[in-house]
């Protein structure tokens, strides 16, 4: 059922689009219900631009027939709609399970709003049930890691720090990084937490997304809540 509930929230996500609009586009398996939606409505008729922030989802998008920019030509963007690992009644998140959360973060931050679409098994009290992404550069990855790992003892984390895909197999992001994923299990300050990754030389950006979020689709058995931040 987590499947339908995705695909719930993404079809009603599309209230959120209008003529004319420049949307981001987000990546994972429920932002792609959301593709799959914004292509019916595109033969429809319906006028949009997308901008997508993976090339995953640039190739789907290009199956629908929307059309697409980039933030070089398009650089402010009406509505960027995109899923969640995680959300928390802050309307916090964790994002990145799919791999792309330096560019969702960048989309994002580029619109007037993003909305969150998900099941309900999404929603936390607090963010860290999922393990938290940090996407890093290859070089001088060992320092990273240790940095990494002080700053998060520094916050009473004591989770393991793996690298996605292995050691010998790295899975590498849209931008030629590695990603480091953290199992925290809950967090207690997100955003100071953010902040103190940020400041390390090799991070280049984590997958908590903290005031960014203005409003959430949340599909479950009882249907599809609206959620919107206070």
């Amino acid at each position: 059922m987590s499947d339908e509930f995705k695909r719930q929230a993404a079809e009603r996500a599309m209230d959120e689009i209008r003529d004319g609009m420049k949307v981001g586009i987000g990546t994972g398996s429920t932002a792609e219900h959301f593709v799959r939606a914004l292509g019916q409505a595109v033969r429809a008729g319906l006028k949009v631009t997308g901008v997508p922030t993976s090339e995953r989802t640039a190739a789907l998008a290009r199956e629908e027939g929307i059309p697409l920019s980039t933030l070089e030509d398009m650089p402010v963007l009406d509505v960027t709609v995109d899923g969640a690992d995680e959300i928390d009644p802050d309307m916090a998140l964790i994002k990145g399970g799919g791999g792309a959360l330096l560019r969702e973060k960048i989309v994002a931050a580029a619109s007037g709003k993003m909305v969150v679409i998900a099941d309900s098994g999404k929603l936390v009290q607090r963010l860290g049930r999922f393990p938290l992404p940090i996407e890093v550069v290859p070089f001088g990855l060992g320092a990273t890691r240790i940095a990494v790992r002080a700053v998060l003892d520094s916050h009473g984390l004591t989770g393991e720090v793996s690298l996605r895909g292995g050691e010998d197999h790295p899975f590498v992001t849209d931008g030629g990084h590695y990603i480091l994923d953290t199992s925290l299990g809950a967090i207690p300050d997100a955003a100071k937490l953010a902040a103190d990754l940020n400041l390390i030389p090799g991070v280049v950006e984590t997958g908590l997304f903290i005031g960014l979020a203005a409003k959430a689709y949340v599909a479950g058995p009882q249907g599809v809540d609206v959620i919107t931040k206070d």
